[in-house]
Protein backbone atom coordinates (compact mmCIF):
# COMPACT_ATOMS: atom_id res chain seq x y z
CA UNK A 1 0.00 0.00 0.00
CA UNK A 2 1.13 3.17 -0.75
CA UNK A 3 1.69 5.95 2.15
CA UNK A 4 -1.79 7.72 1.59
CA UNK A 5 -3.50 4.47 1.88
CA UNK A 6 -1.77 3.60 4.88
CA UNK A 7 -2.79 6.70 6.67
CA UNK A 8 -5.98 6.33 5.50
CA UNK A 9 -6.09 2.89 7.12
CA UNK A 10 -4.97 4.37 10.58
CA UNK A 11 -7.56 7.07 10.10
CA UNK A 12 -10.63 4.32 9.62
CA UNK A 13 -8.60 2.36 12.39
CA UNK A 14 -8.98 5.44 14.50
CA UNK A 15 -13.02 5.98 13.31
CA UNK A 16 -13.58 2.45 14.66
CA UNK A 17 -12.04 2.90 18.16
CA UNK A 18 -14.06 6.33 18.67
CA UNK A 19 -16.87 4.18 17.35
CA UNK A 20 -16.62 1.36 19.67
CA UNK A 21 -16.17 3.40 22.65
CA UNK A 22 -18.09 6.24 21.64
CA UNK A 23 -21.42 5.23 23.98
CA UNK A 24 -19.09 4.31 27.02
CA UNK A 25 -19.68 7.15 28.98
CA UNK A 26 -23.27 6.33 29.25
CA UNK A 27 -21.90 3.27 31.93
CA UNK A 28 -21.13 6.45 34.49
CA UNK A 29 -24.38 8.05 34.12
CA UNK A 30 -26.51 7.78 37.34
CA UNK A 31 -29.69 9.60 36.33
CA UNK A 32 -29.69 9.95 32.26
CA UNK A 33 -31.94 7.04 30.79
CA UNK A 34 -31.50 6.47 27.40
CA UNK A 35 -33.46 8.95 26.11
CA UNK A 36 -31.91 11.34 27.62
CA UNK A 37 -28.11 10.61 27.12
CA UNK A 38 -29.27 9.83 23.14
CA UNK A 39 -31.24 12.92 22.85
CA UNK A 40 -28.08 15.32 23.85
CA UNK A 41 -26.06 13.08 21.73
CA UNK A 42 -27.49 13.12 19.12
CA UNK A 43 -27.90 16.87 18.82
CA UNK A 44 -24.58 17.36 19.37
CA UNK A 45 -23.28 14.67 17.24
CA UNK A 46 -25.43 14.90 13.40
CA UNK A 47 -26.66 18.20 14.32
CA UNK A 48 -25.03 21.43 16.20
CA UNK A 49 -21.14 20.26 15.34
CA UNK A 50 -21.45 19.61 11.94
CA UNK A 51 -23.43 22.27 10.88
CA UNK A 52 -20.99 24.53 13.21
CA UNK A 53 -17.45 22.77 11.32
CA UNK A 54 -19.72 23.03 7.77
CA UNK A 55 -20.63 26.60 8.10
CA UNK A 56 -17.29 27.96 8.78
CA UNK A 57 -14.89 25.90 7.16
CA UNK A 58 -17.32 25.87 3.67
CA UNK A 59 -17.98 28.69 1.89
CA UNK A 60 -21.35 30.00 0.60
CA UNK A 61 -22.52 26.08 1.79
CA UNK A 62 -25.93 26.52 1.41
CA UNK A 63 -25.88 27.67 -2.29
CA UNK A 64 -23.14 24.70 -2.96
CA UNK A 65 -26.00 22.69 -1.61
CA UNK A 66 -28.37 23.86 -4.05
CA UNK A 67 -26.59 22.72 -7.06
CA UNK A 68 -26.52 18.86 -5.74
CA UNK A 69 -28.65 16.65 -8.15
CA UNK A 70 -31.77 16.20 -5.99
CA UNK A 71 -31.73 12.18 -6.37
CA UNK A 72 -28.21 12.06 -4.88
CA UNK A 73 -29.30 13.58 -1.59
CA UNK A 74 -32.18 11.49 -1.68
CA UNK A 75 -30.36 8.70 -1.71
CA UNK A 76 -27.83 9.89 0.80
CA UNK A 77 -30.50 10.45 3.20
CA UNK A 78 -32.46 7.41 2.51
CA UNK A 79 -29.15 5.31 3.31
CA UNK A 80 -28.71 7.36 6.72
CA UNK A 81 -32.41 7.28 7.72
CA UNK A 82 -32.03 3.17 7.68
CA UNK A 83 -28.72 3.95 9.89
CA UNK A 84 -30.92 6.34 12.03
CA UNK A 85 -33.23 3.24 13.10
CA UNK A 86 -30.58 1.35 13.46
CA UNK A 87 -28.71 3.38 15.90
CA UNK A 88 -31.58 3.52 17.73
CA UNK A 89 -32.29 -0.13 17.87
CA UNK A 90 -28.77 -0.26 18.90
CA UNK A 91 -29.18 1.96 22.04
CA UNK A 92 -31.44 -0.30 22.92
CA UNK A 93 -29.75 -3.37 22.38
CA UNK A 94 -26.85 -1.78 24.83
CA UNK A 95 -29.40 -1.46 27.38
CA UNK A 96 -30.70 -5.08 26.86
CA UNK A 97 -27.44 -7.27 25.90
CA UNK A 98 -24.66 -5.15 26.68
CA UNK A 99 -21.96 -3.94 25.32
CA UNK A 100 -20.33 -6.88 23.90
CA UNK A 101 -22.82 -8.99 22.44
CA UNK A 102 -24.64 -5.65 21.11
CA UNK A 103 -21.28 -4.15 18.67
CA UNK A 104 -20.15 -7.87 18.13
CA UNK A 105 -23.41 -8.83 16.75
CA UNK A 106 -24.16 -5.95 14.57
CA UNK A 107 -20.31 -5.83 13.28
CA UNK A 108 -21.33 -10.12 12.37
CA UNK A 109 -23.81 -9.27 10.83
CA UNK A 110 -23.37 -5.43 8.92
CA UNK A 111 -19.96 -6.29 7.74
CA UNK A 112 -20.59 -9.13 5.39
CA UNK A 113 -23.13 -6.42 3.44
CA UNK A 114 -21.00 -3.48 3.71
CA UNK A 115 -17.89 -5.09 2.43
CA UNK A 116 -19.91 -6.71 -0.84
CA UNK A 117 -22.04 -4.88 -2.16
CA UNK A 118 -19.70 -1.97 -3.05
CA UNK A 119 -17.74 -4.27 -5.16
CA UNK A 120 -21.31 -5.50 -6.82
CA UNK A 121 -22.98 -2.03 -7.34
CA UNK A 122 -19.70 0.37 -7.16
CA UNK A 123 -19.60 3.58 -5.14
CA UNK A 124 -19.27 7.40 -6.55
CA UNK A 125 -15.65 8.53 -7.16
CA UNK A 126 -12.46 6.82 -6.67
CA UNK A 127 -14.76 3.76 -5.39
CA UNK A 128 -16.20 2.70 -9.21
CA UNK A 129 -12.72 1.56 -9.74
CA UNK A 130 -13.52 -1.09 -6.93
CA UNK A 131 -12.14 -4.50 -8.64
CA UNK A 132 -14.74 -7.09 -8.55
CA UNK A 133 -15.76 -10.17 -6.66
CA UNK A 134 -13.86 -12.13 -9.51
CA UNK A 135 -10.86 -10.65 -8.78
CA UNK A 136 -7.78 -11.84 -6.52
CA UNK A 137 -8.69 -9.07 -3.95
CA UNK A 138 -12.31 -9.86 -4.70
CA UNK A 139 -11.35 -13.41 -3.67
CA UNK A 140 -9.98 -12.80 -0.28
CA UNK A 141 -12.96 -10.22 0.64
CA UNK A 142 -14.84 -13.52 0.15
CA UNK A 143 -12.85 -15.58 2.26
CA UNK A 144 -13.20 -12.49 5.39
CA UNK A 145 -16.97 -12.85 4.35
CA UNK A 146 -17.48 -16.04 5.31
CA UNK A 147 -15.46 -16.40 8.17
CA UNK A 148 -17.26 -13.16 9.56
CA UNK A 149 -20.55 -15.76 8.80
CA UNK A 150 -19.17 -18.32 11.35
CA UNK A 151 -18.14 -15.59 13.99
CA UNK A 152 -21.62 -14.23 13.54
CA UNK A 153 -22.84 -17.43 14.79
CA UNK A 154 -20.65 -18.21 17.43
CA UNK A 155 -21.23 -15.04 18.46
CA UNK A 156 -25.00 -15.53 19.24
CA UNK A 157 -24.59 -18.87 21.09
CA UNK A 158 -21.98 -17.33 23.33
CA UNK A 159 -24.96 -14.81 24.36
CA UNK A 160 -27.33 -17.33 24.80
CA UNK A 161 -25.28 -19.13 26.67
CA UNK A 162 -24.59 -16.08 28.94
CA UNK A 163 -28.18 -15.49 29.35
CA UNK A 164 -29.19 -18.71 30.84
CA UNK A 165 -26.09 -18.65 33.26
CA UNK A 166 -27.41 -14.98 33.99
CA UNK A 167 -30.45 -16.81 34.81
CA UNK A 168 -29.51 -19.70 36.78
CA UNK A 169 -27.63 -16.85 39.42
CA UNK A 170 -31.25 -15.35 39.93
CA UNK A 171 -30.95 -12.45 37.55
CA UNK A 172 -33.72 -11.40 35.85
CA UNK A 173 -32.83 -11.00 32.39
CA UNK A 174 -33.63 -8.04 30.02
CA UNK A 175 -34.31 -10.62 27.54
CA UNK A 176 -31.80 -11.70 25.49
CA UNK A 177 -33.64 -12.71 22.91
CA UNK A 178 -35.35 -9.58 21.89
CA UNK A 179 -32.69 -7.99 21.89
CA UNK A 180 -30.57 -10.38 19.42
CA UNK A 181 -33.32 -9.72 17.29
CA UNK A 182 -33.14 -6.07 17.27
CA UNK A 183 -29.17 -6.41 17.00
CA UNK A 184 -29.62 -8.44 14.36
CA UNK A 185 -31.84 -5.69 12.32
CA UNK A 186 -29.59 -3.18 13.17
CA UNK A 187 -26.77 -4.81 12.11
CA UNK A 188 -28.31 -4.94 8.55
CA UNK A 189 -29.78 -1.03 8.49
CA UNK A 190 -26.37 0.16 10.24
CA UNK A 191 -24.52 0.00 6.36
CA UNK A 192 -26.66 2.52 5.44
CA UNK A 193 -24.26 4.80 7.42
CA UNK A 194 -21.59 3.69 5.23
CA UNK A 195 -23.58 4.16 1.79
CA UNK A 196 -24.83 7.30 2.38
CA UNK A 197 -21.07 8.24 1.92
CA UNK A 198 -20.06 5.62 -0.44
CA UNK A 199 -22.88 6.49 -2.94
CA UNK A 200 -22.89 10.48 -3.01
CA UNK A 201 -19.73 11.24 -1.86
CA UNK A 202 -18.07 12.44 -5.26
CA UNK A 203 -20.50 14.87 -6.44
CA UNK A 204 -21.72 16.63 -3.08
CA UNK A 205 -17.82 16.89 -2.90
CA UNK A 206 -17.34 18.72 -5.89
CA UNK A 207 -20.34 21.34 -5.25
CA UNK A 208 -18.47 22.23 -1.93
CA UNK A 209 -15.21 22.37 -3.71
CA UNK A 210 -16.02 24.66 -6.61
CA UNK A 211 -17.10 27.07 -3.91
CA UNK A 212 -13.84 27.38 -2.66
CA UNK A 213 -13.91 24.55 -0.10
CA UNK A 214 -11.30 22.40 0.80
CA UNK A 215 -11.15 18.85 0.78
CA UNK A 216 -11.27 17.75 3.98
CA UNK A 217 -13.30 20.62 4.62
CA UNK A 218 -15.92 19.14 1.73
CA UNK A 219 -15.88 15.75 2.72
CA UNK A 220 -17.45 16.67 6.09
CA UNK A 221 -19.75 18.72 4.36
CA UNK A 222 -20.98 15.72 2.40
CA UNK A 223 -21.63 14.30 5.94
CA UNK A 224 -23.34 17.50 7.29
CA UNK A 225 -26.21 17.16 4.32
CA UNK A 226 -26.68 13.13 4.31
CA UNK A 227 -27.12 12.62 7.89
CA UNK A 228 -30.50 14.59 7.72
CA UNK A 229 -32.40 11.51 6.77
CA UNK A 230 -30.43 10.23 9.90
CA UNK A 231 -31.62 12.80 12.38
CA UNK A 232 -35.45 11.90 12.15
CA UNK A 233 -35.26 8.70 13.84
CA UNK A 234 -32.29 9.64 16.19
CA UNK A 235 -33.96 12.69 17.87
CA UNK A 236 -38.06 11.68 17.63
CA UNK A 237 -37.71 8.77 19.75
CA UNK A 238 -36.13 9.56 22.38
CA UNK A 239 -38.70 12.61 22.47
CA UNK A 240 -41.11 11.15 22.28
CA UNK A 241 -39.57 8.43 25.02
CA UNK A 242 -40.21 11.46 27.51
CA UNK A 243 -42.87 13.50 26.13
CA UNK A 244 -44.27 9.78 27.53
CA UNK A 245 -42.82 9.52 30.53
CA UNK A 246 -42.16 13.05 31.61
CA UNK A 247 -39.03 13.49 32.26
CA UNK A 248 -37.90 16.47 31.45
CA UNK A 249 -36.82 17.29 34.62
CA UNK A 250 -34.12 15.05 34.55
CA UNK A 251 -31.89 17.35 32.38
CA UNK A 252 -31.74 19.60 35.45
CA UNK A 253 -31.12 17.23 38.27
CA UNK A 254 -27.76 15.47 36.63
CA UNK A 255 -25.46 18.02 35.21
CA UNK A 256 -22.65 15.73 35.42
CA UNK A 257 -24.57 13.05 33.38
CA UNK A 258 -25.23 16.48 31.06
CA UNK A 259 -21.64 16.69 30.71
CA UNK A 260 -20.74 12.94 29.61
CA UNK A 261 -24.01 12.76 27.05
CA UNK A 262 -22.41 15.92 24.98
CA UNK A 263 -19.04 13.86 25.17
CA UNK A 264 -20.61 10.87 23.41
CA UNK A 265 -21.81 13.15 20.91
CA UNK A 266 -18.24 14.86 20.42
CA UNK A 267 -17.05 11.02 19.43
CA UNK A 268 -20.05 10.39 16.84
CA UNK A 269 -18.60 13.54 15.04
CA UNK A 270 -15.06 12.36 14.97
CA UNK A 271 -16.38 9.14 13.92
CA UNK A 272 -18.08 10.88 10.62
CA UNK A 273 -14.79 12.84 9.96
CA UNK A 274 -12.01 10.02 10.57
CA UNK A 275 -14.76 7.67 8.53
CA UNK A 276 -15.36 9.22 5.15
CA UNK A 277 -11.28 10.58 5.14
CA UNK A 278 -9.99 7.10 5.91
CA UNK A 279 -12.16 5.44 3.40
CA UNK A 280 -11.28 7.95 0.72
CA UNK A 281 -7.09 7.78 1.22
CA UNK A 282 -7.47 3.69 1.00
CA UNK A 283 -8.42 4.31 -2.63
CA UNK A 284 -10.88 2.46 -4.77
CA UNK A 285 -11.66 -0.42 -1.96
CA UNK A 286 -11.84 1.95 0.45
CA UNK A 287 -15.98 1.60 0.31
CA UNK A 288 -15.26 -1.93 1.22
CA UNK A 289 -11.54 -2.78 2.99
CA UNK A 290 -12.59 0.59 4.84
CA UNK A 291 -15.84 -0.50 6.40
CA UNK A 292 -14.48 -3.84 7.39
CA UNK A 293 -11.65 -2.53 9.29
CA UNK A 294 -13.92 0.34 10.43
CA UNK A 295 -16.14 -2.25 11.78
CA UNK A 296 -13.46 -4.84 13.17
CA UNK A 297 -11.80 -1.72 15.40
CA UNK A 298 -15.66 -1.24 16.59
CA UNK A 299 -15.85 -4.81 17.57
CA UNK A 300 -12.07 -5.11 19.21
CA UNK A 301 -13.33 -1.61 21.51
CA UNK A 302 -16.60 -2.17 22.43
CA UNK A 303 -15.29 -6.23 23.74
CA UNK A 304 -12.59 -4.00 25.71
CA UNK A 305 -15.32 -1.65 27.48
CA UNK A 306 -17.64 -4.60 28.01
CA UNK A 307 -15.12 -6.45 29.72
CA UNK A 308 -14.07 -3.88 31.60
CA UNK A 309 -17.93 -2.57 33.19
CA UNK A 310 -18.11 -6.05 34.25
CA UNK A 311 -20.84 -7.59 31.40
CA UNK A 312 -18.97 -10.82 31.20
CA UNK A 313 -18.24 -11.08 34.90
CA UNK A 314 -19.10 -14.60 36.79
CA UNK A 315 -19.58 -16.20 32.95
CA UNK A 316 -17.11 -18.74 32.85
CA UNK A 317 -16.60 -22.06 30.40
CA UNK A 318 -18.39 -22.42 27.12
CA UNK A 319 -19.78 -19.10 26.62
CA UNK A 320 -16.41 -17.17 27.25
CA UNK A 321 -14.86 -19.72 25.30
CA UNK A 322 -17.22 -19.06 21.89
CA UNK A 323 -16.65 -15.90 22.14
CA UNK A 324 -13.35 -15.82 22.17
CA UNK A 325 -13.04 -17.99 19.22
CA UNK A 326 -15.57 -15.70 17.71
CA UNK A 327 -13.04 -12.80 18.15
CA UNK A 328 -10.67 -14.73 16.33
CA UNK A 329 -12.38 -15.31 13.51
CA UNK A 330 -13.29 -11.76 13.31
CA UNK A 331 -9.77 -10.93 13.74
CA UNK A 332 -8.63 -13.32 11.19
CA UNK A 333 -11.20 -11.78 8.33
CA UNK A 334 -9.70 -8.80 8.83
CA UNK A 335 -6.29 -9.89 8.23
CA UNK A 336 -7.86 -11.47 5.13
CA UNK A 337 -9.51 -7.92 4.39
CA UNK A 338 -6.02 -5.93 4.51
CA UNK A 339 -4.44 -8.30 2.28
CA UNK A 340 -6.97 -7.71 -0.50
CA UNK A 341 -6.63 -3.88 -0.13
CA UNK A 342 -2.61 -4.79 -1.32
CA UNK A 343 -3.28 -7.48 -3.84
Amino acid sequence: MSGIEITGLLVVILAGIFSGGCAAPMKAMKRFGYPHWALLSQLMGLLILPWCATLLWCPDVLAAYATIPVMTLVKANLFSFAWGLANVLCGLCLVRIGFSLTVGLLTGVGLPIGVLLPLLFKGSGKFSEAPSLASTSGLFIMVGVLLLMAAVIIMARAGFGRDRVLALQGHTGRGFAAGFTMAILAGVLQVGLSFAFVYSQAPISAALEARGASPAAANLGVWTIALLGGVLPNLTYPIWLIVRERSWGVFALAPRDLVLSLLIGLMSFLVFICMGTGMKQMGALGASVGFGVYQAMMLATSQAVGLISGEWRGIAGRPRFQMAWSLMLIFLAVIFLAVANSV
